[in-house]
């Protein structure tokens, strides 16, 4: 968790019902890549923790017996319940609670996965917990979009999402400080996961990469989407100025491109997965 910042509840409030449309997926085979390299073959338990709208327990459920959910944000949960009921997953359970309170009597596991989430927690105390929460040869994984990507091979056939400009207006309506619940973000979310996992007594880290590259249209409904998915561009920050906001950035969007239409790559995915070491209890 990052220095002088306190987690809220209000972090990710108004966002849940924009982020699978806002969000761009994972690779394509994410899922796949991932159950080989666990050796996931429809047995065992996976805990997702900060699982959002349910992106990674749902893809991941095929491969292993019980997919555990766990998110504070309600809405999120809402949202993750209603898309299992739609796929018709029926082997996931949502828990509505905080990483600091695991193990919260869930029990063993064989991975816990943490997708672009494990910033937000008292690293050092969760990832020692989690630790203790894994079967022998257990693992706990880390998800995110690749950093600093190649550039791309080829011009895109429609202008690319005008993210920079969208987050000029971001900072000229909140301040230039990120915001994060009710609280900012001085110097950003922590990275270094790899130090803290070692002290936290698992073993070298095991990375893969999940290529992707295909290219991904967008229109200005997925661009708002993905603006209040964010939590420090949340619905909740605006107070009454929301609608004012967004027009703004539909203004963007239209200068940006007047057809409103957009293009971007998919990016790849990192996958890094730290196992304990069997023998341990």
């Amino acid at each position: 968790m990052a220095e002088d910042w306190q987690w809220d509840s209000t972090l990710f409030r108004g966002s849940a019902a924009h982020y699978a449309r806002g969000r761009l997926p994972y690779a394509p085979g994410c899922a796949d890549v991932l159950a080989g390299a666990l050796g996931l073959t429809g047995s065992g338990r996976l805990l997702d923790v900060g699982c959002g709208p349910g992106t990674v327990t749902l893809d991941m459920a095929p491969y292993v017996t019980e997919a555990v959910g766990l998110d504070p944000d309600e809405d999120m949960l809402a949202e993750a319940d209603r898309r299992a009921r739609l796929r018709e997953v029926r082997h996931v359970r949502w828990v509505h609670a905080r990483a600091e309170d695991l193990p919260a009597g869930l029990g063993t596991f064989h991975v816990a996965v943490f997708a672009q989430s494990f910033h937000w927690t008292d690293r050092e105390r969760v990832a020692a917990t989690v630790r203790e929460m894994l079967e022998p040869g257990g693992a706990f994984v880390h998800l995110n979009e690749l950093k600093d990507p190649p550039p791309d091979p080829e011009p895109l056939p429609l202008p690319p999402p005008p993210y920079a400009r969208i987050g000029d207006v971001v900072r000229r309506r909140l301040g230039p400080v990120r915001q994060a619940g009710r609280g900012t973000l001085v110097h950003g979310t922590p990275n270094g996961e790899e130090r803290v996992l070692e002290q936290a007594g698992f073993g070298s880290c095991e990375r893969h990469v999940v290529p992707a590259g295909d290219i991904v249209l967008r229109g200005a409904d997925d661009l708002v989407a993905w603006v209040f998915s964010r939590s420090d561009s949340a619905p909740h920050l605006f107070g009454g100025e929301l609608a004012d906001f967004e027009q703004e950035v539909r203004g963007v969007l239209r200068e940006a491109s007047p057809g409103l239409r957009f293009a971007e790559r998919l990016p790849a995915t990192e996958i890094r997965i730290w196992r304990k070491t069997r023998g341990e209890r």
